[in-house]
């Protein structure tokens, strides 16, 4: 009886796996004929005046997709990475992060052989780096897909887990492409922190092309302008900047995908449509991508988590002089309230040429910041799951996402609350409702 019982249960296991593959291929399949159709990033909106800087050298979405999407269709079909067992599939995620490390490595190397004065025959002496770089690139190539996709399904695992899928998976399907980002024109006026734009460009573009661009449109426009890196960006398959933190790309993968779950919901339907609803989506997507990422090292890299802190280790000696620490988010804070008020108070060239000096401030502390201004606050200020406040100042609308996701402490219940707000009323009312 028991070996008929088991037989039986692996035949049902099969056919449930196969339903499942089929299911999944028949997704692929009916997105590329939507992408196919058309391209797949619609902006709310469009900044016309600001889009005639642009046009020649904004990102292809429809070709990137398009491409992408292939890729992630061949990765579903084949179903390589669930013919491997955990441990290789592991160590394949770790070949992937080593490779790209060491050819960053090469590239550093190879860089300061070319800046160094003392070299006279650059091209030769970088010969066996560049052999290197070519040889370790061959091969993270060879791997990345299968990469991809194992990263993808640790994900979707951890996000049933926590209790956000649908019937035991992800939905959508966690569906991802490590690239080069493209880079993001954010406009803002002068006289008010207002995202006016958010322009996506050519990812080639040399930071002398971005500060070009910025100040034509900042002085034939009036306005305050800043071209901005991107870490991920939420279409689908959603893209993820190459790096070698594996904790950072869980989190961006996790982050992105949050951004394709609430676009299927009020609240990430209403995303362009103010200020507020942008915090709420922004700040949701951050706090359920630090989670996911957490949870995915701890099952699967768990020698990559953080130390836990000791709250003993952080009581400091009698008599003993503490050095001060610079707490960056609470500058920012202060940084932004003051500027706010300045503004409010029609003081635009002071409040100007106070983030300058707040900059130059940043900079002493050891923080680089290329450009601090109205346009970097309406970018940074969305991004408010961090507790100091940091960019987005006293903004109460990040504050009391955090407090939901605090109370809550579930982050299926949360994401499920937060997804069907379309206001901030909505939000303040399941606050309200919490005992």
């Amino acid at each position: 009886m028991l070996l008929w019982y088991d037989a039986s249960m692996n035949s049902v296991s099969k056919i449930t796996s196969q339903i499942k593959n089929q299911l999944q291929k028949l997704f692929w399949l009916l997105l590329m004929l939507l992408v196919l159709q058309g391209s797949v990033l619609v902006q709310v909106e469009p900044a016309q005046v600001v889009r005639q800087y642009t046009r020649p050298i904004e990102f292809d979405f429809t070709s990137w997709t398009v491409n992408a999407s292939l890729v992630r269709w061949s990765q579903v079909s084949t179903g390589a990475s669930s013919l491997l067992d955990e441990k290789t599939r592991t160590e394949v995620v770790r070949e992937y992060f080593y490779l790209t490390y060491s050819i960053n490595q090469v590239n550093a190397a190879i860089d300061l052989i070319f800046t160094d004065p003392a070299i006279p025959d650059p091209e030769v002496q970088a010969r066996d780096y560049i052999q290197q770089r070519e040889s370790m690139s061959e091969a993270r190539d060879a791997i990345q897909a299968l990469a991809e996709s194992i990263l993808a399904e640790q994900v979707g695992a951890a996000i049933s887990e926590a209790g956000i899928g649908i019937l035991g998976a992800a939905v959508p399907p966690v569906a991802f492409h490590l690239t080069q980002t493209p880079y993001a024109l954010i406009v803002s006026p002068r006289d008010v922190i207002r995202q006016d734009a958010n322009i996506q460009l050519d990812a080639s573009l040399t930071l002398e092309e971005r500060v070009s661009l910025e100040n034509q449109v900042e002085q034939d426009l009036d306005v305050s302008a800043l071209v901005v890196a991107t870490g991920g960006i939420g279409i689908y398959p959603t893209m993820v900047l190459e790096s070698t933190s594996l904790s950072w790309i869980l989190e961006v993968i996790a982050h992105e995908w949050t951004h394709n779950y609430l676009s299927l919901h009020p609240l990430g339907l209403q995303y362009g449509t103010s200020a507020e609803l942008r915090t709420m989506n922004e700040t949701v997507a951050n706090l359920i991508g630090k989670e996911i990422s957490h949870r995915v090292l701890a099952a699967f890299y768990p020698d990559l988590l953080p130390p836990e802190v000791d709250a003993a280790a952080d009581i400091p000696l009698l008599y003993e002089i503490q050095e001060p620490v610079f707490d960056f988010n609470a500058e920012m804070r202060e940084t932004r309230i003051n500027v706010d008020s300045l503004l409010a108070q029609g003081k635009v060239k002071e409040a100007e040429t106070y983030m300058e000096e707040r900059r130059a401030f940043f900079w002493d502390n050891g923080y680089a910041i290329r450009k601090l201004n109205q346009a970097y606050f309406a970018f940074h200020g969305a991004y408010a799951d961090q507790a100091g406040g940091g960019a987005a100042g006293e903004d109460p609308v990040g504050a009391a996402v955090r407090a939901l996701w605090q109370q809550l402490n579930d982050p299926a219940a949360f994401l499920k609350e937060m997804a069907w707000m379309d206001s901030v009323t909505d939000l303040e009312r399941a606050l309200a409702e919490q005992p």
